[in-house]
């Protein structure tokens, strides 16, 4: 590899890595903000929370890493012209195609890093991220108790907690538990706390009393206690009883899922997952090329590349656009998944035609004497 090309390779690949974890980590921090209020107001663990959000980090990796590299060329190659390096180079005998290979490299290793991620590194993650918040759910009644609010943690049982301290303690408590049907049961208390162990969740009740029908006469037994407890029965030890979403399949099992019926009522989705994780990583080079169109092709400038960096933007956002807008109604029907595919490949080859062949500009009337 020429010296050159190291150079221009090494500048994409810090920008490209910078953007990447700049981006993914916002949209990272962005999508995890909603899980703060289990931490501030429902008892999970920072470190829950913490995990939680590094597990969703390689799923957005993969999204954002061919706008990161589309990025990134647009800044080394725009940065380049400024410098009259591009000048230096195209005098030197290079073509665009020769200037474009440090880029072109950096493609493939982008749409190599990108198909790993998308068959094994996000599935595998955001199914533990899935799994993960399953147990906390499950295993952390505070979650489910919310205040002001009727609770249904598990069926046959309803929760009503009217106030939640900062010290964990809840007060005015009414609960119903039904989970018995030959002996419904009613208990209020005015305080109480949540308890967590290794068999599950469960809520002591202080001060309180229980009321229950006597089935055989009908009457109503009230019993007052200073200290009762109910079982929650929210333990989560086994995840994989949950239905995968296709976002944490493998690739095996999105195109041959197993035979059930949840997983045919979601046949359509799944396959569509399939073929996305397939096409999507083909946009890096769709990307790319439409950059180096924007600044390789025609005369090279100092100045004036503002409209051609617009152009290019506005082109992968179209394209980037009409790929979310197809993957969304291939799920409706069936036919417009063929179209996963053609939108990078238009994208493709329409950057690699206007790379190869720019349009050329008229030549100039030379008056004669």
């Amino acid at each position: 590899m020429k010296r050159i090309d190291r150079y221009i390779l090494r500048q994409l690949f810090i920008a490209t890595a910078f953007l990447t974890l700049v981006l993914a980590g916002i949209i990272t921090i962005i999508r995890s903000l909603r899980l703060i209020d289990f931490v501030v107001n429902r008892g999970l663990p920072l470190a829950a929370l913490l995990e939680l959000t590094a597990l969703l980090l390689p799923t957005f990796i993969a999204i954002v890493l061919p706008l990161a590299l589309f990025v990134a060329v647009l800044w080394v190659y725009s940065r380049l012209n400024n410098d009259s390096e591009l000048v230096i180079l195209r005098s030197a005998g290079l073509g665009p195609l020769k200037i474009a290979r440090p880029a072109l490299l950096m493609v493939l290793v982008v749409i190599s890093f990108a198909y790993y991620a998308n068959m094994v590194l996000s599935p595998k993650a955001f199914g533990a991220f899935k799994d993960l918040r399953f147990i906390y759910r499950n295993s952390y009644g505070s979650v489910l108790l919310q205040e002001g609010r009727f609770n249904s943690p598990t069926d046959g049982l309803t929760v009503y907690v009217r106030e939640r301290r900062n010290d964990g303690a809840l007060l005015g408590i009414f609960v119903h538990d039904s989970r018995d049907p030959s002996n419904p049961v009613t208990l209020s208390a005015e305080r109480g706390l949540l308890e967590r162990s290794d068999t599950g969740a469960r809520v002591i009740l202080f001060n309180g009393n229980r009321q229950e029908v006597e089935k055989d006469t009908g009457r109503l037994l009230l019993l007052y206690f200073d200290q009762n407890s109910v079982d929650l029965e929210i333990v989560a030890n086994d995840p994989g009883s949950r239905w995968r979403e296709p976002e944490e399949r493998s690739l095996t099992e999105l195109f041959w899922p197993a035979d059930s019926a949840a997983t045919q009522s979601y046949r359509m989705e799944l396959l569509v997952e399939g073929h996305r994780r397939l096409a999507t990583p083909l946009t890096t080079l769709a990307f790319v090329l439409i950059a180096l169109a924007a600044l390789l092709s025609g005369e090279f400038k100092r100045s004036g590349q503002s409209n051609r960096i617009l152009v290019a933007v506005s082109a992968v956002v179209g394209l980037q656009a009409a790929l979310l807008g197809t993957t969304s109604a291939a799920r409706e029907n069936a036919m417009l998944i063929p179209l996963l595919y053609a939108i990078p490949l238009a994208g493709t080859l329409g950057g690699l035609q206007v790379l190869l062949h720019p349009g050329r500009r008229p030549a100039r009337r030379i008056a004669r004497a």
